[in-house]
């Protein structure tokens, strides 16, 4: 587990250079971007999810809807093995995104 700071695209990239080889990112407004590595989107609700499915990979928000958390984190742990096995794509690598951000203008949390 690697912490880097707060800006979406600075902090993945900072993982990414740190050693990670995957980043999860929780989202709540749907931020579309990537980094050098399999980035995985995972969104808190279920309108995020269906209105841009092409950057989201992952629906939390089924859970909010009924779903029990352990069926979303076996659902979410196999999503994971997949992308990291090389059986699917993060939406990220299909769209052959992999944005790279060093430096942010202003204050970074």
């Amino acid at each position: 587990m690697l912490e880097a700071p707060g800006n979406d695209l600075v902090a993945s990239n900072a993982l990414a250079a740190a050693g990670a080889h995957m980043v999860l990112f929780t989202t709540g407004r749907g931020t579309p971007f990537a980094c050098p590595v399999p980035t995985i989107k995972i969104s808190s609700n279920s309108h995020l999810a269906g209105f841009k499915r092409n950057w989201i990979d992952f629906n939390a928000g089924t859970i909010a809807e009924g779903e029990s958390r352990e069926a979303a984190a076996d659902r979410l742990f196999q999503y994971i093995l997949d992308v990291a096995s090389g059986r699917v794509h993060a939406k990220s690598e299909a769209l052959d995104k992999h944005e790279l951000a060093i430096f942010k203008n202003g204050v970074t949390l």
